[in-house]
């Protein structure tokens, strides 16, 4: 197929790459030359600039940008791909996070013009996009979904349709906001063990046979050298980055107060993260939130 690529950063390049791997003729723009000149070593075409893909016939495009603000610009502006597109039959796929309510107005937007469009935000990390391992969570028609399910098949091995356009970025803040609270549950027990004198080593090996393992206690561990592939035993460099962290649980409190839901937990793990983004660079890992106890 005929596929466009926009945002090729940690997650995008991962992404775009695992595409050209299985044979798709792979147009791609990034504001960093450098990260389309990497993609063209494998046979991938830059392009140089948004308007360049509305003269590439192109079968389906997907976008991975860093919030809202930037989806808006890409898709909704004079010079944007809903605009470039219009009456070409091509399938747009956004997997940005940014918050349900801006992917329903991309999308009615898309729809105006007859474009088809989908939402699907990623679960599973650089490592994740890396290794093909993602889960996709797609908001938008099921049979737009069929259609293009091979190339969600290349990037990631689990593709879960949530639902109406806006649904999968419904399913990505509510798992963020999830990870969150798991990391920081997971640093403060740590913490607590070690300060009452506890290999740490010892006591995550029973955490992780026991009721309290999660994702971010078996293999996202925030205590350098248990998980030897964590970021965290790597200085909390690459995974996801504590100011990525900040902006999703935003994002939840946004949806959640439009919603009139209560999330305490969301809430205060929103003023953690602030609070560590202050302290540290927020492209570390979200797992250095440890580093609020002392540890890390």
């Amino acid at each position: 197929m005929r596929v466009g690529f926009i945002g090729l950063g940690n997650m995008g390049a991962h992404m775009a790459k695992r595409l050209l791997d299985v044979g798709h003729e792979l147009f791609v723009f990034d504001l960093d030359p450098a990260a389309m000149q990497k993609l063209a070593e494998h046979g991938a075409h830059p392009l140089h600039g948004i308007d360049a893909f509305g003269r590439q016939q192109l079968e389906v495009i997907f976008t991975m940008l860093p919030a809202a603000a930037q989806v808006n610009e890409v898709y909704l502006g004079q010079q944007g791909l809903l605009a470039l597109l219009q009456g070409q039959n091509c399938i747009l796929v956004d997997c940005s996070t940014i918050d349900p309510h801006s992917a329903q107005q991309v999308a009615q937007h898309a729809q105006e013009k007859q474009l088809q469009i989908l939402d699907a935000p990623v679960s599973g990390g650089t490592v994740g996009a890396k290794e093909g391992t993602l889960t996709f969570m797609v908001g938008g028609p099921q049979s737009t979904l069929q259609a293009i399910e091979p190339l969600f098949a290349a990037m990631g091995k689990n593709t879960i349709h949530c639902g109406d356009n806006g649904h999968g970025q419904v399913a990505k803040i509510a798992n963020n906001m999830l990870l969150g609270i798991s990391m920081i549950g997971v640093a403060e027990a740590m913490s607590l063990g070690m300060n009452l004198g506890m290999d740490p080593h010892t006591l995550a090996e029973v955490i992780n046979h026991s009721s309290g393992r999660c994702w971010s206690s078996d293999t996202n561990n925030p205590v350098p050298n248990i998980c030897p592939n964590a970021p965290a035993s790597h200085e909390y460099q690459g995974g996801f980055a504590s100011g990525l962290m900040q902006k999703d649980l935003r994002l939840a409190l946004q949806a959640a107060q439009k919603a009139e839901q209560s999330v305490f937990m969301g809430a205060l793990a929103e003023q953690m993260y602030q609070h560590l983004n202050l302290q540290q660079d927020p492209k570390m890992d979200f797992s250095a939130i440890i580093r609020l106890y002392g540890k890390g």
